[in-house]
């Protein structure tokens, strides 16, 4: 990445949220997203090894993020009746989300892979999107579903004409786009900040004369940004299932 040319800071931008393939058409991100899954699925199959009735540090990690995905997304969206089955994949995509997101603001890697907004939508429009749908009319029927989703009980009629449409838009199509935009928005503005006060505090070091001093400062708002972003980070994670787990919930409701 060029910091400056001649005298002048170049402020990062969308450029270099599009690193060159590392090998062929393989990206960065590509990688990235393999690598957590097999970091997900290493630390659940180390962690389920000799489980013990007085957990250890490590299976008291695992157990407390399974406890997130059971009882705090999934049971809570979904309903006690309902939620066993979709636990796995609530619990999948809170990992999957959380993994990507936290590659931001590990050293040497540095990349937020949800910072690509093709790794969400795919997630949100490939599988939460089509799973909610099916449920919904698997359980209502198709005309069910659809007065369901789209039909406010008890509304009048001239007031469906406007509202029907509008709520067709936005289950069918909306919902799952904003699921998506949502945490794509965070990851990439968050790292935005972080990349342009840590290169403006590199810049301002390298170039040195007065600038030297007002170094430290950017400096130190890149690691505040840092613990700050890391919050967010887990935040979205949690907020794209349980988002997820509540399109569940209201696909397979009984009342609108």
């Amino acid at each position: 990445m060029v910091l400056a040319a001649g005298d002048e800071f170049v402020a990062p931008g969308v450029k270099d949220f599009f690193p060159p393939p590392i090998f062929g058409d393989v990206t960065k991100p590509m990688v990235l997203a393999v690598l957590s899954i097999l970091i997900i699925g290493t630390f659940f199959l180390v962690a389920s090894r000799g489980l013990k009735l007085v957990p250890g540090k490590f299976q008291f990690i695992a157990e407390s993020i399974y406890d997130v995905g059971r009882n705090s997304i999934a049971r809570e969206q979904i309903g006690s009746k309902d939620f066993k089955p979709f636990v796995p994949l609530l619990l999948t995509v809170f990992t999957f989300i959380l993994v990507n997101n936290l590659f931001g603001i590990i050293p040497v890697i540095q990349f937020p892979t949800m910072a690509h907004i093709g790794f969400p939508l795919a997630v949100s429009v490939l599988v939460i999107y089509p799973v909610y749908h099916f449920v919904g009319f698997k359980r209502h029927g198709f005309l069910g579903y659809l007065k369901h989703q789209t039909v406010p009980p008890g509304a009048p009629w001239f007031v469906l004409i406007l509202l029907t449409p509008i709520e067709f838009f936005q289950k069918f199509f909306l919902n799952p786009l904003t699921l998506a935009i949502r945490v794509f928005a965070a990851m990439f503005a968050g790292h935005l900040l972080l990349m342009v006060f840590t290169l403006a505090g590199e810049f301002l070091l390298l170039n040195g004369g007065i600038t030297v001093v007002v170094a430290p400062v950017a400096f130190a708002f890149a690691i505040a940004l840092t613990f700050l972003e890391a919050l967010i980070m887990v935040l979205q994670a949690y907020i794209f299932a349980l988002l997820s787990a509540n399109y569940i919930g209201a696909a397979l409701a009984e009342e609108h």
